[in-house]
Formats: structure tokens, C-alpha cells, sequence
């Protein structure tokens, strides 16, 4: 005698996404729908605005962009100062442009890894990176056809902790890398237009 049994599974609940690492998912989720749909929203230009202050000191503005079908404003105008240390002849008023190129890979990564977390319902307790750089200034200088003017090599270090298995956290950062604009910017490289008015 053969009898059949049906056995019915309890529904499985979709987890309903919530702000979580200070991200509001329910935000970033539903932009990435959006953009799904409407893929003419995804285009977007940033802009900065920099001036000569004095000897190596300058100062970029940040205040505005073009994206998702019009123009934006931030909600200040932000402002970097770009400098070079009394070793490399400035006053040390800000950073280096190559530190700032640092920076960039550092929280672009550092933006990520929060946004891909807050996705896959990850918290986070702590995210902490050193990125180096190193450069040779017989490029820069002149002095050496044979050396580059920029990085030869970055190494970036990210020490991440959260409610996930090591191997997750790992999966967390290496989707960021895959998907950082600054990483794929440095390793691909990007053409850039440079246009002189007197």
C-alpha cells in the first residue's frame, strides 16, 4: 500500500529591508530600483571648482551636481585645500593631491562595504583602513624618463568587524572593490580632457 504524504513547507518570510549602519536601505534599495527601470536616471557629472590661492596652495569647491534627470545641490558648499609639505617646497596648508587620491579610494570603499552590509542585513560594528601609496619623485622632477610621475603601487588594508562569519565580511568588501568607482577609476584608468583658456 503506497500513500503519499503532502508536507507543506511554512512560507518563507522575505526580510523587509531597514535602515541599518547608519545607511537607509529601504532608500538605497529602492534608488537601485529605480535606476533598474529608468536607466537614463543613472547618469550622472560631478564638478569641482578649484582656484590658485598661493605657491602650491589651492582650494576646490564641491557644491553641485547633475544626476537622476536634473540638477543638485549639496547641501554646503564643500571645500578641500590642496597643499605639498615644506619638504616638497608648500606651506602645508592641506593634504597632497595624491593623498587626496588616497582618501578617495578609502571612502569610496569605506561606502560600500556600509551600503553592501546594510543589503545583506550585515552590522557592522567597526570599519578601519590604511591605504599607502608609493611615488618616486625623479618622475615628477624631471629627472628620470624611466619612472612614472604618479603611484608605482597602492596597497589598501580594510579591518572590518560586524554580525557576519569572517568569510561574509570578506564577500562584503570584495563586492565594494568590485563595484568601487575609485578603484576601477585607478585601475583602469579614464580618459580626461584638459582644456587651456588665456
Amino acid at each position: 500500500m503506497n500513500s503519499t504524504a503532502t508536507i507543506e513547507m511554512p512560507a518563507t518570510k522575505r526580510r523587509e529591508p531597514v535602515p541599518l549602519n547608519g545607511v537607509n536601505t529601504p532608500t538605497l534599495l529602492a534608488t537601485i530600483n529605480a535606476v533598474d527601470a529608468q536607466p537614463e536616471l543613472a547618469d550622472f557629472t560631478f564638478r569641482a571648482k578649484g582656484r590658485w590661492l598661493n605657491g602650491t596652495h589651492m582650494r576646490s569647491t564641491m557644491s553641485g551636481f547633475s544626476g537622476a534627470g536634473g540638477e543638485h545641490a549639496h547641501k554646503v558648499a564643500y571645500t578641500a585645500d590642496g597643499d605639498h609639505p615644506g619638504v616638497l617646497c608648500g606651506n602645508d596648508n592641506g593634504p597632497t593631491p595624491v593623498e587626496y587620491l588616497l582618501h578617495a579610494l578609502a571612502a569610496c570603499l569605506t561606502a560600500g562595504i556600509a551600503n553592501i552590509a546594510s543589503a545583506r542585513g550585515v552590522s557592522l560594528h567597526s570599519v578601519e583602513c590604511d591605504v599607502e601609496g608609493d611615488i618616486n619623485l625623479l618622475g615628477i622632477f624631471g629627472l628620470s624618463d624611466q619612472v612614472r610621475n604618479g603611484y608605482s603601487g597602492i596597497r589598501a588594508t580594510f579591518k572590518i568587524a560586524g554580525d557576519a562569519p569572517a568569510a561574509k565580511l570578506r564577500e562584503i568588501v570584495e563586492q565594494s572593490r568590485a563595484r568601487s568607482a575609485v578603484f576601477d577609476v585607478l585601475t583602469n584608468g579614464v580618459p580626461v580632457v584638459l582644456t587651456i583658456e588665456t
